[in-house]
């Protein structure tokens, strides 16, 4: 796709990888709509922030018709980033913990994927990004509930995939695994560090994938740190 002069919505962009996504779609010339609970500390006349919790439809719906009356541009682009991991066994996870994961980081990316979808179809073009992670992957004991999510996440990135293809729609889940960013402010034992990718490491590997030819779609993308633990002493 030639992204220079679309139209994105990346939603969680208050910081991590959200907000690396947005400089790097905002220097190749895209107009984007940043949705979220919390503004990021960016301004450019090419991108607009609208406060939106991704869990309330209404809200989405809001932000949605706003977007649209903000730019006058159809949506191409779509990055359903908004997204969160909140630590337990299965029998200690508050059930308050449990739904609010479920709100965000399905029901959220549902609410978005369905306002865009008409207009992708419409313009026979568009690209839906899900950023996953690698827990929608692999088991994570102590994650029970995030790794469902983002195990959700991966079924209705691929299911989606086979609805759409036929109108020129592509649909790619990305799986990082360890990033520095604010996700392990609540993760026991596991602080961010600079052994870490890097969240703009990401947004240029979603930025790859927007570029390339129309009839060439990248389904699943698994990327990990090389040395998570840094260089090991011989």
């Amino acid at each position: 796709m030639k992204v220079k002069g679309k139209l994105a919505v990346v939603t969680g962009v208050s910081h991590g990888i959200g907000l690396a996504t947005v400089q790097a779609l905002l220097e190749k010339g895209v107009k984007v709509a940043g949705w979220g609970r919390s503004a990021p500390d960016l301004q450019h006349a090419n991108f607009h922030f609208f406060a939106c919790d991704v869990r309330k439809p209404e809200a989405v719906q809001e932000a949605f018709d706003q977007t649209l009356h903000k730019f006058k541009l159809p949506v191409s682009i779509l990055v359903n980033n908004a997204g969160l991991g909140l630590q337990a066994p299965l029998e200690e996870q508050p059930l308050e913990d449990w739904h609010t994961m479920f709100d965000t980081n399905v029901h959220g990316l549902f609410y978005c994927t369905r306002q865009v979808l008409p207009g992708m179809k419409e313009q026979e073009e568009g690209h839906i990004i899900n950023i996953s992670s690698i827990a929608g992957k692999n088991p994570v004991p102590g994650m029970v509930g995030y790794a469902a999510t983002k195990h959700a996440v991966t079924g209705i990135s691929h299911s989606l995939f086979m609805e759409v293809r036929e109108f020129g729609i592509k649909v790619t889940c990305i799986y990082p695994g360890s990033t520095s960013t604010n996700f392990f402010d609540n993760i026991e034992n596991s602080p961010a560090s600079p052994n870490m990718m890097r969240p703009e490491d990401i947004a240029s590997t979603l930025v790859h994938v927007l570029e390339s030819d129309p009839n060439y779609h990248h389904v699943d993308i698994e990327v990990r740190p090389l040395m998570p633990k840094g260089k090991q002493k011989k």
